[in-house]
């Protein structure tokens, strides 16, 4: 029995790790990208650009691996935000989102799969 309950809390564990932290699914996704200042200033981050706060630094991380799972690792409030996030990115500031794209995407590889995630 307790070799069961051991199975099951490695098999939760492993499970678990499948998907991105959950301490920013409740980040405030409306703030970011309302305010267009607040919202150059995390591209600016994300392209090394400019200063990065905690949670600035820890999407930046996360976003190539993002881009080539196409997301496939966040949780549902997580893809929500990232759509969110993205498509005003996309609508603000179209020429640093070509430059995020090729820093993270260089070849291309993931673009087609990953703007069909967005428009989805």
């Amino acid at each position: 029995m307790k070799t069961l309950i051991v199975l099951a809390c490695l098999v939760l564990s492993v499970f678990a790790a499948e998907k991105y932290n959950s301490k920013y699914d409740n980040f405030d996704v409306e703030t970011l990208i309302s305010n267009d200042r607040l919202l150059k200033s995390y591209v600016n981050c994300f392209l090394e650009k400019g200063k990065c706060t905690a949670e600035g630094s820890d999407f930046k991380k996360t976003l190539p691996e993002a881009v080539e799972t196409v997301c496939g690792k966040c949780t549902e409030k997580q893809k929500n935000n990232v759509k969110k996030v993205i498509k005003a990115i996309q609508h603000k500031f179209p020429a640093q989102w070509e430059e995020l794209v090729k820093k993270n995407d260089p070849t291309g590889k993931h673009r087609v799969e990953f703007d069909k995630f967005i428009q989805s």
